[in-house]
């Protein structure tokens, strides 16, 4: 039986304090408490369309802005994943995705490379979407790709809606990342890489 894929990242600042608890094979559970409240939402997508199950209560300077809780949410996420992951022995490794969301359409790839790099083609209109600051979806993606030692790739293709577009984003992220962590049992446990290590 393989070993449970399980992480608890706590990370405590001068801003902030989070606890952020993942299970990569999951059931698409999630409990989100970040006191914003279009974050929790897209922290559901991943939970829901991954099929990971994600708990995380955050509690940060909120007074002074939403950067410093969005970051170290991003930045946990992304840890608990790196992980989670261990030596990444038996994974895919890669995966893509894209979402439809209504009008818009949203292309994500992403490679468990054990390299941080994002790039990141989602041009918004709106300053904020309920309430969450649109400039921050850019950077919550680059973050959660450092801290999880992994390339990401994010286009949105189409979309009129700010909402529908960020929405198709988090959804496409949350597949990619569910076929690339999926195990693929013809490696035998192997690290898929000619490295052999990742």
């Amino acid at each position: 039986m393989a070993a449970e894929r399980i992480a608890t990242v706590n990370r405590e600042t001068g801003e902030t304090k989070v606890i952020l608890e993942l299970a990569i094979d999951g059931k698409g559970r999630c409990q989100a408490s970040t006191g914003i409240g279009m974050l929790d939402h897209l922290i559901d997508q991943i939970a829901r369309h991954g099929l990971f199950d994600i708990g995380v209560e955050a509690k940060g300077d909120l007074e002074v802005g939403q950067h410093h809780t969005l970051e170290d949410v991003a930045i946990c996420l992304g840890q608990a994943f790196s992980q989670a992951l261990e030596e990444r022995r038996g994974i895919v490794r890669m995966g893509h995705a894209v979402v439809p969301m209504d009008e818009a359409l949203a292309m994500v790839a992403v490679d468990i490379s054990g390299r941080g790099y994002a790039s990141i083609e989602a041009p918004l209109e709106a300053r904020d979407i309920s309430g969450l600051d649109t400039d921050l979806i850019r950077h919550f993606l680059e973050t959660f790709a450092t801290a999880a030692n992994l390339t990401l790739h994010a286009r949105l293709l189409s979309g009129v809606n700010d909402h529908h577009k960020v929405e198709a984003l988090f959804k496409a992220l949350a597949k990619a990342l569910d076929a690339a962590t999926m195990i693929d049992e013809r490696r035998g446990g192997e690290v898929p890489s000619t490295k052999g290590t990742i």
